[in-house]
């Protein structure tokens, strides 16, 4: 990450009281059967926008002064956005429910999400807000990179969407998921990742933590609260999530909100609390990134 430059702030953000929101949901049991549908989508790489630096003449009388814009806060920053699951997952269990090794063990190769009562998707909440984020983190000068390409493929795997952020050297990596959680509880979660037996993700978890906290700051800073059910004070640690263990750039997975919790859910349905959450994101990346 640049550590050579201070930002000016990415987005302002209003204080505005919001429900809160938690974690992801469960699947069937696995089935072995050839991966090939998972690359229906792949990983897609969305380049930074051009940046100039245009310079400016000031004259004072007889003389004159060129000065040269600021950089975008974001410029050179590398930023993997994964959106948990994809829609069309629900008519592919033979594929998604294939084991694959999670660095700590051996889980399906993604799943459904969960959904609303009314039948509102986490996968379409997910894409939603990724698409905003993209769109924000890309205006700000980052390169971004994808997971997934639509919301109407199939995985990829959950060992593939911790290696697209491992190839492209990541600055951070941030997976956005919904909760199905108990329908009393409510709030967020920030999922990070915790030691694992291999010790192959030791050098991302202090990092990691560090993203944690500033993802949960901002949070807080539109009117979220913490899960009442989920981690401590909004923080979860996790050994059992293979986009967690086989990440090896910083990563958190955020649950903004427990889909089975009526005044949780009932926002996630509103684009303007879908930006919100999205600008949210944005600015814990930046704060992040600029340390």
């Amino acid at each position: 990450m640049n550590l050579t430059r201070r930002r000016s702030g990415l987005i302002g953000l209003a204080a505005l009281a919001l429900a809160g929101c938690g974690a992801t949901g469960g699947q069937t049991a696995p089935a072995a059967i050839s991966g090939a549908r998972l690359a229906a989508d792949s990983s897609t790489t969305e380049p930074a926008p051009a940046v100039s630096s245009p310079a400016s003449t000031v004259s004072t009388g007889s003389s004159s002064t060129t000065t040269t814009a600021a950089p975008p806060p974001l410029a050179g920053e590398v930023i993997t956005i994964d959106p948990g699951h994809n829609g069309g997952n629900f008519d592919a269990p033979s594929v998604i429910n294939r084991l694959v090794n999670d660095g700590n063990g051996f889980k399906p190769c993604n799943t459904t999400g969960t959904a609303a009562p009314d039948g509102y998707r986490e996968t379409d909440f997910n894409w939603d807000v990724a698409l905003r984020l993209r769109r924000i983190l890309r205006a700000a000068g980052a390169h971004v990179v994808m997971t997934r390409s639509s919301n109407i493929g199939v995985g990829p795997c959950i060992t593939e969407r911790a290696a697209i952020a491992n190839r492209a050297r990541s600055n951070a990596a941030i997976s956005i998921h919904a909760d199905g959680g108990p329908t009393n509880g409510s709030g967020f979660a920030v999922l990070v990742p915790a030691p694992i037996p291999s010790g192959a993700n030791d050098a991302i978890l202090a990092p990691s933590h560090r993203l944690a906290l500033d993802a949960r700051s901002a949070l807080l800073g539109i009117g979220l609260h913490e899960s009442t059910y989920d981690g401590v004070d909004g923080i979860a640690p996790r050994t059992d999530l293979g986009g967690l263990n086989l990440s090896r750039v910083p990563v958190v997975l955020v649950e903004v909100a427990n889909m089975q919790n009526h005044a949780d859910e009932a926002p996630m349905e509103t684009p303007a609390y879908r930006e919100r959450v999205a600008h949210a994101l944005a600015r814990g990346l930046e704060r992040f990134l600029d340390r």
